[in-house]
Parts: C-alpha cells; structure tokens; sequence
C-alpha cells in the first residue's frame, strides 16, 4: 500500500480508503455485519488506514456504519493508526444541497455541535480526524456560526480537521468557502466518466494544498465492466440504471475494455489506476463490503500509473450526466 499527504491535514493516507456507506445497510442491501467486520479486518491488514463513513449511512437515524466502525476501532491494537472521517447530514434531508436554500434549514447550529457529539458517541473515540459537512453550497461562506463552530469544535479537540463533501457533479460548488482556510478537504465525484473536475477543482487544490478525496470511482457500478441487461441490484442502483441506462453503461464499459491493453487486467482496475495517475487525489474512497472487492481494490496500490497515451485516450470517453437526479 502506498501513502499520500491529505493537504493540510498532514496525514498520511492510504491511496485506497474504505468507503463504508454499504456496510451501513440501510439502502444497499445483503451486507451482514460479520462479513463488514472481516472485510475491514482484511483492509486494515493490507495496510488501508482511511475509513469515511457517515452519519446518515444506515437505515434513517440508526447510524449503523459509525457504530459497526466504532465496534472495530475497539478490537484494533492500540498501536494500529487508523484515520476516521465522518459527515454531518443537512438536517432537512435533502442531498444535494437545493440553490437558495439557507444553511439555517440545512445545517442549524445547534446541529453541527449536536452532529460531532452524536459520532464520537457512535465511533467510541475522543476526537474525529476529519468532519464533513455532507452537502454544501457555496453561498454559505456568507454566514459566520458555521466558520465559529469549526474554529469552536477543533479548540476542544473534537474534530481536527474540516472537509466539505460537495454536490453531485458541482465540483466548483465550494472554491470561495475553501479560501476561509477552515476547510483541508474536499470528498467529490471522480471517475472516468466524469473529469470535470480536471478543470478548475484539482488546479485550485493543487495550489492551495486541499486535499482530495475521490468517491464514486466505479460509477455505482458502471465501470466495473460486471452489469448486464439481466442485472438486478436489490438496492437504489435499481433506480440509478433504469430504462435504457443500463444498456447505455454497458455499452460504453465495453469500449473501455478495449483499451486497457497491458495497463489493467479488468475495468476496475483501470478505473482506480486513472484516478491514482493524478498527483492531486489523495484518496479513493470505492464501495467495499467483501474481503474479495479489497484484495482486489487494494493490489492497486502498487506505485504504477496509466500511461500518458491511455490517460489521453480517456478523455474522449466522458459521460457528463447525474443519474442521481430523479429529473434528469
């Protein structure tokens, strides 16, 4: 496993962390917690130590991913250094965050106190290494009881250091808020489908030592090359390919399968080896709910990157789209 800095955070993360929505159940359905333990056991074995999870990631107001985190944390050594960052959810429950609605009805400031006290308790620990708000728009910087309670929170040793996870597909939504030097990193959609964030976010936090952390990297599922037209998820994926989606994914996954060449042996691979190509990604954070999606997660983390020609090659295999969007 190789390491990277998290901007001015200073800590050193692994190159692959442990994205732990699915081990929160909730909407993603199957995991059992025995096999999630084992699964992160098998992580932290192979040399991950960057966990993101969230308040919010179980069935409503359970909180089970922090708590199933907070259960292993308690049985790792004591001399085993392992990274945790958390989210506050928007109280009204609206992800994205929605355009002129104020951070009062999103992110109350009695919440952001009562949110970080609600996952220590959870998590078992004395203080988060990273806290991020889990929506964000970018007008907030205007309000100051935000910017006091991060100031407020990390003087007590609560929280020691802030992030923003930004709205899907809005990787600009938050360069004035990053320049009040409260926020060290930015959570954001990156993949191959999506490079948007080639243009202006990865140069801003280049420049001004933010660190990135890359979420969705296989698409939900797209870039992996597994779907087929008899796929049946069980979960939200269900909405996420409906119609003609699923045959569209496909039939681009196929494309990229005829490029990898000797760079990766599957789609998974390529797609971790092209976000890892770029210097400014601090993290990958994929969807891990088996030892098997470790292992192979893991391995590719090896210090080899997609060659220039390839990474040139990708470019014309860009997807702009928010499946997301019950609109679009």
């Amino acid at each position: 496993m190789n390491y990277r800095v998290l901007g001015k955070t200073g800590l050193k993360v692994s190159e692959i962390g442990f994205g732990a929505w699915g081990i929160g159940k909730g909407m993603w359905r199957g995991a059992s917690d025995e096999e999630s333990l084992k699964t992160l056991r098998t992580a932290v074995d192979l040399g991950l130590n960057f966990i993101d999870t969230a308040l919010d990631y179980g069935d409503r107001f359970n909180h089970h991913s922090e708590k199933l985190i907070g259960q292993f944390l308690k049985s790792l050594p004591k001399n085993k250094e392992v990274f945790v960052a958390s989210k506050i959810y928007p109280m009204n429950r609206r992800w994205p965050a929605l355009p002129d609605v104020p951070i009062e009805q999103v992110f109350p400031e009695s919440w952001i106190y009562d949110a970080v006290n609600l996952s220590l308790y959870n998590l078992g620990i004395e203080s988060i290494d990273l806290m991020q708000f889990h929506v964000w728009q970018d007008y907030f910087v205007e309000t100051d009881y935000w910017k006091e309670a991060v100031e407020n929170l990390t003087r007590e040793g609560k929280v020691k250091h802030w992030g923003i996870s930004i709205n899907d597909y809005q990787p600009t939504n938050c360069l004035k808020t990053l320049g009040t030097g409260l926020i060290s990193s930015v959570q954001f959609i990156f993949n191959i489908f999506h490079q948007n964030p080639e243009e202006e976010l990865l140069p801003y936090c280049r420049k001004n030592n933010i660190g990135l952390i890359s979420r969705v990297p296989l698409d939900e599922g797209g870039l992996t090359g597994k779907i087929t037209p008899e796929t049946q998820f069980g979960d939200f994926r269900d909405d996420y390919f409906k119609g003609e989606r699923k045959l569209e994914v496909i039939e681009r996954a196929k494309k990229l399968q005829e490029l990898m060449g000797g760079e990766a042996k599957d789609l998974p691979e390529l797609s971790l080896r092209f976000l890892l190509t770029h210097p400014e990604v601090s993290t990958v954070i994929p969807g891990m709910r088996t030892v098997a999606h470790v292992t192979s997660n893991v391995a590719v983390s090896d210090g080899r990157f997609l060659s220039p020609g390839l990474m040139a090659e990708l470019k014309n295999h860009v997807w702009e789209r928010n499946f997301y969007d019950p609109n679009y």
